[in-house]
């Protein structure tokens, strides 16, 4: 089910793997006109934990412009991380060890909707909004993880109809904290200053 389908009263509760602010900018208004909104910050992927730290600071100023929107951080560590990238640390950006991260977050998220039923009604996450990011390859995990739990996984693509566009404008208009990098320890390109 895609995640522009979705139009009900009340609106229905969506549990949304959010991975920074600058992301979730691009999607925040038209998802909070729709969903009753939880932002679920699970990243073990970003350090260091400063790192981590500034991107959820961030995440909490747009929250403050949009108080509707509710947040869970839950409990995570790197080794979380680095368990699941094992053997995977120096593959290229957007490889397997991409894909394990999308595993882990977005099976994190569907895991804490299977055990909150009653409070969620669909799991979603802003990944898809960046252009570094395969959207279909992201929505098949979760498609795959909404029948391994049970749950009901909306596919989205944040990019189109300018969504990063407005992401970036947006997230600079607030003046949020802007990463350039993913938040990987393993993110070759941030380690040597490079972009390849």
């Amino acid at each position: 089910m895609k995640i522009e389908d979705i139009c009900s009263t009340p609106k229905p509760r969506l549990l949304l793997q959010v991975c920074c602010a600058p992301c979730f900018c691009g999607s925040i208004e038209d998802l909070t006109a729709r969903f009753d909104v939880t932002a679920f910050f699970y990243n073990p992927n970003i350090q260091p934990k400063e790192e981590f730290n500034r991107r959820l600071d961030a995440l909490k100023q747009l929250i403050e412009i949009f108080p509707q929107v509710k947040l869970l951080v839950p409990e995570q560590d790197e080794s979380q991380f680095l368990t699941s990238s094992k053997g995977l640390e120096n593959e290229a950006e957007g490889g397997a060890r991409c894909t394990e991260c999308f595993v882990l977050r977005l099976g994190k998220t569907a895991e804490f909707l299977a055990s909150h039923r009653d409070e969620y009604d669909f799991f979603a996450t802003t990944l898809t909004v960046s252009p570094h990011k395969n959207a279909p390859l992201i929505n098949e995990i979760g498609q795959k993880l909404d029948n391994k739990y049970g749950v009901s996984y909306l596919d989205s693509d944040f990019k189109k109809k300018d969504g990063y566009l407005r992401s970036t404008r947006f997230s600079k208009e607030l003046g949020l904290y802007r990463q350039d990098y993913c938040g990987c320890s393993f993110s070759n390109w941030h380690l040597d200053g490079s972009n390849s």
